[in-house]
């Protein structure tokens, strides 16, 4: 349990640094991009390897799609009310959008930690931190400008607070489930990631770093098999 609180609360802090950043500090656009498609990469490598695959041991590959594909259209659904009820660009929009992926990933960490070791952990927590630094950072800036500091600060450290919790749970509630069904929960945050990376990461990434993009991307996703081989 003292494994899954430090995790938890490592990459949940990292909404409330990347948010403090937004509001009080800044980096060049193209940094930033860099860093969110370097964070794709790594999750896209961790959501096959740490998430997906590992289920395919334990239950029918039909249910293992099924899975994914309910995760990844569960989440489209989702992020497109958001986007209609706040607007793509807005600051309100992304802080809803994260705690809406965030819960299936970090519900997805809490199963992760079950029985298992720091490293093999690394990856997937690490590039979740990783991608919601810049995140916080951009939604922080843009809600700044329409409210107050200190507000905005204490709306990401709540929305940090709730996605802790669910990491929690999830490895509190799901710890004496049978395996197949712990592999189709992976299955289903692992299609929520993959959409997330689809329709909100890489294309932020694109739209402040251009084709540096690609190369961010492929060094993730190198640092990502790095992680995983230490396991």
């Amino acid at each position: 349990m003292f494994l899954t609180v430090v995790v938890v609360v490592v990459v949940s802090a990292a909404l409330v640094a990347g948010a403090a950043w937004g509001v009080y500090g800044s980096l060049p656009p193209e940094l930033e991009g860099f860093i969110v498609a370097l964070a794709g990469g790594a999750l896209m490598v961790s959501a096959v390897l740490e998430l997906i695959d590992p289920a395919t041991e334990v239950a029918p590959l039909w249910a293992v799609g099924a899975s994914v594909l309910t995760g990844a259209a569960v989440f489209s659904a989702l992020d497109r009310q958001v986007k209609r009820k706040f607007g793509s660009e807005s600051g309100g929009g992304l802080l809803a959008a994260i705690t809406l992926d965030g819960i299936p990933e970090n519900l997805a960490l809490g199963v992760a930690l079950i029985g298992a070791g720091p490293l093999q952990v690394a990856s997937l927590s690490g590039s979740i931190f990783l991608s919601n630094l810049p995140e916080a950072a951009g939604g922080a800036q843009q809600m700044a400008t329409g409210h107050s500091k200190p507000k905005v600060l204490g709306l990401w450290t709540a929305t940090a607070a709730l996605l802790s919790a669910a990491a929690i749970a999830g490895n509190l509630l799901f710890a004496g489930v049978p395996d197949a069904a712990l592999g189709l929960i992976r299955c289903f945050a692992g299609g929520a990631v993959a959409a997330s990376l689809a329709t909100e990461v890489f294309p932020k990434a694109f739209k402040e770093d251009r084709y540096a993009t690609g190369i961010a991307t492929a060094l993730g996703l190198v640092l990502a098999i790095g992680l995983d081989q230490l396991s």
